[in-house]
């Protein structure tokens, strides 16, 4: 009796783990990657200074605009120009399909609007609000501030889709202008942020509060993986709603408590290099951002990283590495909650294809966030593609486990 218990134990938990609603991501070329390949990638970081579109368009949006203040989201475009994992969502009635950047280091939801007058939104899909029944215009207007591309629009509301699960009267932004080469450029239409109430610019919930509110995720917890390699033929990345998928993972799940709720923000223990703890020895702040390609912190720790790892800096700001060098190079290694999460070189250098040249690039970038606890690091893509990330919302925690990955089968 009691094996017949167990049986029908993990039938249920295979049956719910089957129906775990699924937002397969796509791999792509960055912004950054299309712009080197045109030969266009000097030209458009001189061009693109955040100080110069500061002085340019910060008069153009509304008073009191909270991303205006120094410091906030002041990379966040320049963190999308690495940006390559993307998928699709639907809104209105009938449904209207759109590409976005799920990300966790920002709150808001916003796409295209049929109304935009840049350039960027000719190249992407733009919402129809005449076309939709369910739409209610809202009248408020909005701005995000990038740092180096500027967005304003005006808020709506509508039906929203994610693999499936509805969404009723999801407050989001209708974007009417984009200045700034890189939403051109962008293969994503939007962004749909997954951070905390608190991180958003725009009133109103964020799109995985309004599930929760409306009872759409089984469970208040989402998770992420991220493959090396574009493949037809493997997973590309994956999104979870409402669990985690234990085929893409191995190992124990190592839980780290929230520590402020805007940013996916953990106490990270320790930075070290090849064994030796190099960087925050008494511990320090991190956050985890799918939104960000690159594993960021502050300058003087990332510059001396830069030179441990033997990368040489360029007149653009990035950091070359000899590709014949990898296998010689020290592993970096991220401590947290005692658990020691260790990248080697071929986790860390990103590789291009220049024609038929292959370059090698840090994947670690110096930004400076200045919160109440001291100075952060950003863990984005190059960390999250080697472990498997669950994000929970109804304990406050984050965990992360070894991702599987085809090579590891």
């Amino acid at each position: 009796r009691r094996a017949g218990k167990w049986i029908f134990l993990l039938r249920t938990i295979s049956i719910l783990k089957c129906h775990l609603p699924r937002i397969p991501l796509r791999r792509m070329n960055s912004i950054r990657t299309q712009l080197r390949a045109d030969g266009r990638l000097h030209e458009f970081l001189k061009n693109h200074r955040p100080d110069m579109f500061n002085r340019h368009y910060a008069q153009c949006f509304p008073p009191g605009t909270p991303s205006l203040r120094l410091g906030r989201s002041s990379e966040k475009m320049y963190n999308y120009m690495d940006a390559q994992y993307y998928g699709e969502i639907t809104l209105g009635t009938p449904e209207q399909n759109f590409s976005v950047v799920f990300d966790t280091g920002s709150a808001d939801l916003w796409v295209p609007s049929s109304y935009c007058v840049s350039q960027a939104c000719a190249s992407h899909r733009r919402f129809r609000a005449f076309e939709s029944t369910s739409f209610h215009h809202d009248g408020r207007m909005f701005g995000i501030h990038y740092g180096s591309g500027h967005l304003l629009g005006v808020m709506a509301r509508d039906t929203l889709k994610v693999a499936g699960l509805p969404v009723v009267n999801q407050e989001f932004g209708e974007s009417v202008y984009e200045p700034g080469g890189a939403f051109v450029i962008a293969r994503f239409d939007g962004v749909l942020g997954m951070g905390y109430p608190s991180l958003a610019e725009i009133l109103g919930n964020p799109v995985f509060d309004n599930m929760m509110a409306q009872k759409t995720v089984k469970e208040p917890v989402f998770s992420f993986y991220l493959s090396r390699k574009t493949s037809s033929s493997n997973l590309e990345g994956e999104l979870v709603l409402g669990g985690a998928d234990e085929e893409l993972y191995t190992g124990p799940i190592n839980w780290l408590p929230v520590t402020a709720k805007g940013y996916w923000q953990i106490k990270m223990d320790s930075v070290a290099v090849q064994g030796v703890n190099s960087f925050c020895p008494r511990g320090c702040q991190a956050i985890v951002d799918t939104g960000t390609s690159l594993i960021a912190g502050p300058t003087n720790d990332i510059l001396t990283l830069q030179q441990l790892i033997g990368a040489t800096p360029t007149n653009i700001g990035e950091f070359f590495i000899d590709c014949a060098r990898l296998s010689s190079l020290p592993h970096v290694t991220f401590i947290l909650g005692g658990t020691e999460y260790t990248l080697t070189a071929e986790h860390y250098v990103r590789k291009e294809m220049l024609g038929d040249r292959e370059l090698c690039f840090s994947g670690f970038q110096a930004v400076d966030i200045v919160s109440s606890e001291g100075p952060l690091w950003i863990l984005g893509d190059v960390f999250l593609t080697e472990f498997y990330s669950i994000f929970d919302r109804g304990q406050d925690q984050v965990g992360f486990a070894r991702a599987k990955h085809p090579t590891e089968d």
